[in-house]
């Protein structure tokens, strides 16, 4: 009988969905392993291929112990496909197939917007790691040059995930997308990634921190929702992505946290208790709360962006086919159908911002973008009371939604942060008080000096409260080949 829990190694590629006797689709992805493999050594953590990190690799799907920890060069990380268990008697959770037995094979006159909805997932997965590839660098420890490297592993076998699908279940053009996975490149312009946020630089510490809590943020309600459709191979590689997304908002929200937490030392230390005494709180080589603030405003609306159109066809179609559902489908009180339904939307008239009811079927984006803001205020508030136990009069915010936006209603209009409808003019004027400017890039640059010492971090971070695996202090989380 098949093992649904447990991952087999008995194939070159780590499964619990039987491949050693699924021939073909083994066989097409043994020919498609080489050519992750030279992207990975192309492109992926510059300089630290050959280095032993302590990594977490997954050997079951059971929550209560999915997986075990040891030092592996990331080449010869075991990726795997890996899917939740079946749920017996599952049925369709929304849309006009509500209520049917869940789809075990793709259903025709779905097969292309299910395509295309694992092919933009899967993009998102290497685009990420593309961009985090020079981070090791200018590591502020061990410990966080570790956590770089778990969140980078884990997206790459989350593509996995996504090429699994298209082999299995996609037939030659499947293949094909998945052969196309490899060939884009974060910020290429002749073949760049899909979505806009996967082509920005992470040109330092502060911006993948950012870009863990907001950014990775964005592909948990993505995944939760894609976890509620109807395709129930899909649904259950879903879940299961979850179970390690969580990680990487961890490194993110306490990326930030011991960011500002070191900030707020060293302004204790000083006697510093003007938040904007920026010039004298960087010359302790520190981020100034200011600029974190600016950090936290550029991601935030990113990662906005990414929920496309507030009112949508595409979405609409995608939750009445039964083929995504909404973040959370089953705690939600109504018919799962949205057959009357209507939802509130931001539009513009008369150069005023204003809320309008619209149908709730075509508002799928917006809901889940408000979903998202309120999971992403949790850890703004969390990094609050940071500020606040320090006794500094400072609060973290996250900007009004229509600010600094390039896609759906807010596009092409100019607000400030507060949500106030702004000229060009007076945005331009006020852009380096709301945004990261060249000077506060230069200023994070400089702050970039790697520590690689067991124990030791930056000057601009401070230590975690406890270690990876409950490691002590001074754990060597990387064993640096060069060393």
């Amino acid at each position: 009988m098949l093992d649904l829990i447990n991952v087999s190694y008995d194939t070159l590629i780590p499964n619990n969905v039987g491949l050693s006797t699924d021939k073909r689709v083994l066989k097409a992805l043994e020919k498609w392993h080489p050519g992750y493999i030279n992207w990975w050594n192309d492109l992926i953590p510059d300089n630290f291929q050959k280095s032993l990190v302590y990594l977490r690799t997954a050997v079951s799907v059971d929550p209560k112990g999915w997986a075990k920890f040891d030092y592996v060069k990331m080449p010869e990380y075991r990726w795997g496909i890996l899917l939740a268990p079946q749920v017996e008697g599952r049925t369709i959770p929304c849309g006009e197939h509500a209520g049917q037995p869940a789809w075990q094979e793709v259903p025709g006159e779905y097969r292309n917007m299910l395509k295309r909805l694992i092919v933009i997932q899967g993009d998102t997965e290497p685009a990420s790691v593309e961009q985090q590839r020079f981070l090791g660098r200018t590591a502020p420890s061990l410990y966080d040059m570790r956590d770089l490297f778990q969140v980078n592993v884990e997206e790459g076998r989350h593509l996995w995930a996504m090429v699994y699908l298209l082999h299995k279940y996609f037939g030659a053009d499947g293949r094909e997308e998945a052969d196309d996975l490899l060939l884009r490149q974060s910020g290429s312009d002749e073949a760049p990634r899909m979505l806009g946020a996967f082509n920005e630089e992470t040109p330092d510490w502060l911006s993948f921190f950012m870009f863990t809590y907001f950014t990775d943020r964005d592909g948990k309600m993505q995944l939760e929702s894609l976890a509620q459709s109807g395709f129930d191979p899909l649904s259950r590689t879903c879940r299961f992505m979850l179970t390690e997304e969580a990680h990487h908002m961890f490194v993110g929200e306490t990326g930030v946290g011991r960011t500002i937490e070191r900030t707020c030392q060293i302004m204790a230390e000083n006697g510093i208790d003007d938040p904007y005494d920026i010039e004298k709180i960087r010359s302790f080589g520190v981020i100034d709360l200011p600029t974190i603030q600016k950090k936290l405003n550029l991601h935030y609306t990113l990662s906005l962006d990414l929920f496309g159109q507030e009112v949508s066809t595409n979405a609409a179609n995608a939750f009445n086919s039964g083929v995504k559902g909404r973040y959370m489908e089953s705690r939600i009180d109504d018919d799962h159908k949205l057959t009357n339904a209507t939802y509130p939307v931001w539009d513009m008239v008369d150069g005023k911002l204003v809320r309008h009811e619209v149908p709730a079927l075509t508002a799928i984006n917006m809901r889940l973008r408000d979903d998202y803001s309120r999971d992403a205020a949790g850890g703004v508030g969390r990094w609050n009371k940071i500020i606040e136990k320090a006794g500094i009069a400072f609060e973290m915010k996250l900007p009004h939604e229509a600010f600094n936006r390039k896609i759906g209603v807010f596009a092409n209009h100019t607000f400030n942060p507060e949500g106030n409808h702004i000229s060009v003019a007076e945005f331009d004027k006020g852009v380096d008080e709301w945004l990261p400017n060249k000077a506060d890039g230069d200023y994070i640059q400089s702050l970039m000096n790697p520590v690689y010492e067991p124990g030791v971090y930056a000057s601009w971070i401070a230590p975690p409260k406890v270690g990876i695996d409950n490691k002590p202090g001074d754990f060597e989380y990387v064993k640096l080949h060069m060393a």
